[in-house]
């Protein structure tokens, strides 16, 4: 019997005016499952992407984490719950350094004691503190860059930066990952790095979902892929059944 999903998509669907985004778009994670999200330009990943972590509401269909409806709940509700999101763009804190972006993720537990703890520096609160730097440099080291943690994260070159991101995206451990082209701009290092990272990841039972225009490296990172085109589902299977479906190949990878 298999593993039920961690993360559900179901019959999703969204409209921008007339245009249609995503039409009846299904697909499901599991605990440890890296899979690819591929497709040509305008295929509807981001949107899809966007619906998963809540920032965009469908206009039908349902999200499920752990078989419940979270259709309705927000984004930070979502990511409270260990759903974690990277984006195209990058988003870091830029005038904090690498360390504080990475332990600004894991702020919204609190320090426990309220004002007098702050104020007072109880014991209790420098320990969780001391902790959470310790696990800050942690996944730095996991992300190559720990002897960035002192370097302001604005004047970091787009690799680094976006591996900072992952490093703040998984602090506090994820159960769920959507990584929205985790690889643009990096060098082959950084994509090995990435990769070895990703796998760690899974390994401890981490969803993983990653759009990638990079096929190659999608292909050689992903139990199994799907294939977006035209905001539908156009296919789904391991790497090697999806590079060999004549109608991906029309759509997106080519005849070569």
């Amino acid at each position: 019997m298999s593993e039920p999903y961690v993360l559900e998509a179901s019959g999703v669907g969204v409209r921008f005016g007339g245009v249609r985004a995503l039409t009846g778009v299904g697909l499901g994670l599991r605990a440890g499952e890296v899979c690819g999200l591929i497709g040509p330009n305008g295929a509807g990943k981001t949107t899809l992407f966007d619906v998963l972590s809540g920032i965009r509401r469908p206009d039908r269909g349902r999200i499920l984490l752990d078989g419940t409806d979270i259709t309705r709940r927000s984004p930070v509700w979502r990511a409270r719950h260990g759903m974690r999101r990277t984006f195209q763009r990058q988003q870091l804190f830029g005038q904090l350094s690498v360390a504080d972006n990475v332990l600004v993720a894991q702020e919204w537990r609190g320090g426990g004691g309220g004002l007098a703890a702050d104020l007072l520096a109880s014991p209790a609160r420098r320990r969780r503190e001391r902790e959470r730097r310790e696990r800050g440099a942690r996944v730095l080291d996991d992300c190559g860059i720990g002897p960035l943690g002192a370097s302001y994260a604005g004047g970091l070159p787009v690799g680094r930066a976006r591996m900072v991101e992952l490093a703040r995206a998984v602090a506090d451990p994820p159960r769920v990952l959507l990584l929205d082209e985790p690889a643009s701009g990096m060098s082959a290092p950084e994509r090995e790095q990435l990769a070895g990272v990703v796998r760690e990841l899974a390994q401890e039972g981490c969803a993983v979902l990653l759009v990638e225009h990079d096929v190659a490296f999608v292909m050689g990172l992903c139990a199994r892929v799907v294939v977006l085109d035209l905001g539908a589902v156009l296919a789904e299977g391991t790497a090697a059944e999806v590079r060999a479906d004549p109608l991906v190949r029309k759509a997106y990878l080519g005849a070569a």
